[in-house]
């Protein structure tokens, strides 16, 4: 049997298990908005756990992280230092968020801004910026899957069809099972990309160089320009620390801003629950070594990837491994991809009309469901669009969505912590800050000392958002309390 056949066996095999655990774990939740959207607040530490870990590691860091390693060297580091900065305000954070959750019925982020400073406009104009940064995100994870099976049924499966089934069963479960199926399916997942991820960042060192010491021997002396921080950038030449070190705080400070990831906060049981997780988080995030130990090993690997994504199949299709092993890592590199997926296409469709549809028009929690499917439906077709027609690395990808959801930060401590903080305030913040990341988005050469855009939009963000709200008119004294009691 031809080893693309066997391995396409095995992707099948797989991709039915995630179904089949999908589909299950919506009869664990109860048929309502909280249900779908928050699985009736119900995750424990192990579902929080791997549902927080997997959802941040996707397509980007097992096969982008390789690629980054690969071409740009020491430059891939910033992922794993944005990982370890931008958990830690969670641990203060979550739990807040939590308490207004239950206190409330807050479900969604956008919720919990919008209960503190009343505005159906503000809430509109969150769900649309999240919308618009999960389409490249979502890309990136569809793209991920697409890349992956392409490669290791060599070219048999091309990347639309790859990345067509990949998202065709993602988009089933969630219609089917909301919030559930994805702590769920997550948790499977986590597992699984995490043991991939160890064996072959530990086996393909020694298979090629004889250890990982010797292959950072050789590394160093063939090319000791990818062993100097900050790494290179996309031209080859080396990377700014204003690029690196803006583009490690842009994400340190939107990880945790991402909705499919703040929304979490809503599920756990507990605060315990939240506090355990966020100090677990750096377990999992050790995921990356092994990760970045592929890409390096690809360095001195004879042949190049048709692109730098391309490097981890590319190895392990050029290394002549058995067929079952080829067919577990693509299962693996599923798991990262599809993990990260479901959760965003399940946070855009509830955002998009918990946010959105619904402040300006009234439907019954039977009606919303149904309208969150469709919006499942709609944005994994644009994010499809744009995954067939993007020559964009993955890591760039999700870095320039960074500069649009790192903008919901200020909103959110604001409403959180600073009482003096007005409606119109924060919606003159958002405002300037999402103008100013997207003006120096699009004329990238005017940034000074390569700053990253959403940084810079946040330079402009927050002391607008300040001065505007001492400005205007404090808020009533009752809501306020109300709020922070």
């Amino acid at each position: 049997m031809e080893q693309w056949v066997v391995v396409s066996i095995i992707i099948a095999a797989y991709l039915a298990v995630t179904l089949t655990i999908g589909l299950l774990a919506g009869r664990k939740s109860t048929d309502t908005v909280a249900g779908y959207v928050a699985a009736d607040r119900s995750f424990g530490l192990v579902a929080m756990y791997f549902v927080t870990g997997a959802s941040v590691f996707s397509a980007f860091a097992f096969l982008g992280g390789p690629g980054w390693a690969y071409s740009r060297g020491a430059a891939a580091f910033y992922i794993l230092a944005y990982g370890a900065i931008g958990m830690a305000p969670f641990y203060w954070m979550g739990p807040r968020a939590a308490a207004l959750g239950r206190k409330f019925g807050f479900v969604t982020q956008a919720q919990l801004v919008v209960g503190r400073f009343p505005s159906r406009n503000l809430s509109a104009m969150i769900a649309v910026l999240s919308l618009v940064a999960f389409v490249p995100y979502v890309t990136v994870q569809m793209r991920g899957a697409g890349i992956v099976i392409e490669a290791v049924t060599d070219g048999h499966v091309p990347l639309w069809l790859g990345a067509l089934i990949a998202y065709g069963i993602v988009i089933i479960y969630v219609l089917k099972s909301g919030a559930m199926a994805v702590g769920w399916t997550n948790t499977f997942q986590g597992i699984f990309m995490v043991v991939i991820a160890w064996t072959l960042g530990l086996y393909l060192p020694y298979r090629l160089y004889g250890g990982i010491g010797p292959m950072f021997e050789q590394i160093a002396e063939a090319r000791p320009d990818l062993l100097v921080p900050p790494g290179l950038n996309a031209s080859g030449d080396p990377w700014s620390w204003g690029a690196f070190s803006t583009l490690i705080l842009v994400s340190a400070v939107g990880l945790m801003m991402w909705p499919h990831l703040f929304m979490k906060a809503f599920t756990a049981k507990d605060d315990d629950t939240l506090r355990r997780t966020v100090i677990l988080f750096p377990t999992f995030q050790l995921f990356l070594i092994p990760v970045f130990l592929i890409g390096f090993a690809g360095v001195m690997f004879d042949g190049a990837p048709p692109s730098s994504d391309f490097i981890l199949p590319y190895m392990i299709l050029e290394t002549h491994l058995p067929a079952v092993v080829v067919g577990l890592f693509c299962a693996g590199a599923l798991s990262a991809s599809m993990s990260t997926g479901d959760a965003l296409l399940h946070a855009s469709a509830s955002v998009f009309v918990e946010d959105g549809v619904a402040k300006y028009k009234d439907l019954d929690e039977r009606q919303q469901q149904r309208l969150m499917q469709v919006i499942v439906l709609v944005t994994g077709a644009i994010a499809y669009y744009f995954a067939l027609d993007s020559e964009s690395s993955l890591v760039l990808l999700l870095a320039s969505a960074y500069g649009l959801i790192s903008q919901l930060a200020p909103p959110v401590v604001a409403a959180m912590y600073w009482r003096r903080a007005t409606t119109l305030g924060v919606v003159v913040g958002l405002l300037a800050g999402v103008a100013t990341a997207f003006f120096f988005y699009m004329n990238p050469e005017l940034k000074p000392y390569d700053m990253h855009e959403g940084i810079l939009g946040l330079l402009v963000h927050i002391p607008v958002l300040i001065g505007a709200s001492l400005l205007t008119k404090e808020q009533n004294a009752d809501h306020i309390e109300e709020f922070f009691s």
